[in-house]
């Protein structure tokens, strides 16, 4: 005699799938109003078809996706920590609830940022996370936004002595 049913260990594997589809449209939630923003911008600098602009935007996601993605997504499933399918459930629910959350009151947020925080607190208190990466990840975070700032700073200025010659 068979059964038909799921076992619990399927039921978390289907959830766990499911909840990565809610981190992709919490990304999308969030991140839409930003490009937005650049087709404003673009739209102010008399960019006259919005289209090419569009089409930039995508280009250059694409590229820097097809540069860094499968690196990035290898330090997120595997160097932060060790995850069982509960674990990586909770961490995609943690990250979507987060960004959602962001998105409603209309903060720009990093959902890489929110789901690595999310993996150094399961790493945490597992006590399977790998140290010397998650310093490393904190570490480019610290300088990121310094460096940001300067490099913000030297094209505003190289911008305002080109543009008022």
């Amino acid at each position: 005699m068979s059964t038909i049913g799921i076992s619990a260990v399927d039921g978390i594997g289907v959830l766990h799938c499911l909840s990565g589809l809610l981190v992709s449209f919490a990304r999308g939630m969030n991140d839409t109003p930003k490009i937005a923003g650049v087709l404003l911008i673009g739209t102010s600098l008399a960019v006259t078809h919005q289209q090419w602009l569009i089409l930039a935007i995508a280009t250059v996601m694409g590229i820097g996706g097809l540069l860094s993605a499968r690196r990035v997504a290898r330090v997120m499933s595997k160097d932060i920590t060790e995850l069982n399918e509960g674990q990586g459930l909770a961490a995609n629910l943690v990250t979507s609830f987060l960004v959602l959350g962001a998105s409603k009151f209309g903060v720009p947020v990093s959902t890489t940022h929110l789901s690595c925080g999310a993996l150094f607190g399961i790493g945490a208190s597992s006590g399977g996370g790998h140290a010397r990466m998650i310093f490393a990840i904190l570490g480019a975070w610290l300088i990121t936004l310094p460096i940001g700032a300067a490099c913000a700073v030297i094209i505003y200025h190289l911008t305002t002595i080109f543009l008022t010659n």
